[in-house]
């Protein structure tokens, strides 16, 4: 079932992939180390053609049925910079990925983090991260094993490089998601948290993960000197969850919303409502759904075709940070009426043998759901990131 689980997860993960797309060479694939100044080693990186120029055209759907196209717009002169690690998305048939990007490092790069280019310079590295196939094996008793220190030494290198030679005293979003989320957390706790160089971080934005928090407190556990975020007003601090449905909780077995450290609890941000109320949730969501393993996407309104990639649903999502004897987690709740035109759910489970796997929730969309706020937020604290400098 889990292998299954794993198989149906990447396919959901690479349908998005851009067809076409020829993956760019480096050098240094095969090498001990990555040559970051070579830019085929980056998906993304400002004024350039690459990965993150792509259509983001979304189709905004209202609840009387109504819809709008709503262009996509990336900044003319950003004034800080964002810095993004892509979760587990590679094929390979390797233990760890090589250095060319494949149609999962091509979907993932326009799902989550483009669009991020409407308020911020974006950087985006390729890494030799731990491969779904590594993944899959692990969970199923394989004995193929992966080098996580291969793809941490690599962001941590283009995290230098671009120190170096691109930061220039500006500000900077970290965002990471699942495996990309779990080793910015290990460079933020080796090389950022109470160093000088936390003061170029505008927030650090680690989605689907497990951050350890003492209970009842916001810093003082994986990071000693970056807390939680609890207003927009505030810099250098973390935004982090992991997202379940309302009616889905995460059951007892679950990959995400609890920590081994006792004392501790998985940290929850809510970037819709950092002061903890619940809140609508601006998300971005693919108009096709997020792929078959995650099951059909129902018509977004009855009638109405859209062609557009990427759909918008106000007023349909809300969430709020819920934290019990089962974990800490970003409780979702789609507010569907059966009585309009709009649909009344939206796909994003994991979906194992014809049932939802409860373990993973709503992970394939963590960033999705909520990547309106994100960019908001990260606009905000940016501005004030200025402002207190």
């Amino acid at each position: 079932m889990i292998s299954n689980t794993i198989k149906q997860l990447s396919a959901t993960l690479l349908l998005l992939a851009a067809a076409g797309v020829t993956p760019a060479a480096t050098a240094a694939a095969a090498a001990n180390t990555v040559d970051y100044d070579d830019e085929s080693a980056w998906l993304c990186r400002p004024d350039r053609d690459d990965f993150c120029q792509t259509d983001m055209s979304t189709t905004v759907v209202m609840a009387d049925g109504s819809v709008t196209v709503e262009p996509f717009r990336p900044a003319a002169d950003a004034s800080f910079d964002c810095f993004y690690v892509y979760p587990t998305v590679s094929r390979d048939t390797t233990a760890n990925s090589d250095i060319f990007p494949g149609p999962g490092e091509i979907s993932v790069v326009r799902a989550q983090f483009a669009r991020f280019a409407s308020v911020c310079r974006p950087f985006a590295p390729l890494y030799r991260q731990v491969t779904l196939t590594a993944l899959r094996s692990r969970l199923t008793g394989g004995d193929m094993k992966a080098d996580r220190m291969l793809g941490y030494n690599d962001v941590k290198a283009a995290w230098e490089h671009y120190l170096a030679n691109d930061n220039k005293g500006r500000g900077v979003v970290l965002v990471g998601h699942s495996q990309g989320s779990g080793v910015l957390t290990q460079l933020i706790r080796n090389e950022i948290d109470g160093k000088p160089v936390q003061q170029q971080i505008i927030s650090a934005m680690l989605i689907g993960t497990r951050l350890a928090v003492p209970a009842g407190k916001t810093v003082g556990g994986d990071f000693q000197h970056m807390p939680l975020c609890t207003s927009a007003r505030e810099a250098g601090c973390v935004v982090t969850f992991a997202s379940f449905r309302s009616t889905v909780p995460p059951p007892p077995n679950s990959l995400f919303g609890k920590v081994p450290q006792p004392g501790m609890v998985a940290g929850c941000t809510n970037p819709a409502g950092l002061s903890g109320q619940a809140a609508d949730l601006h998300a971005y969501l693919s108009s096709e759904g997020p792929g078959s393993g995650a099951g059909e996407q129902a018509a977004w309104s009855r009638g109405v075709a859209v062609n557009t990639p990427f759909v918008s649903v106000p007023g349909l999502l809300s969430g709020r940070c819920v934290s019990d004897a089962r974990g800490s987690w970003l409780e979702v709740t789609v507010n569907g009426d059966p009585t309009d035109p709009r649909t009344d759910d939206i796909s994003g489970d994991v979906i194992s043998n014809g049932e939802i796997n409860a373990g993973w929730g709503l992970h394939l969309i963590d960033v999705h759901l909520v990547m309106g706020d994100l960019i908001r937020l990260a606009q905000q604290q940016a501005a004030y990131w200025s402002q207190s400098r």
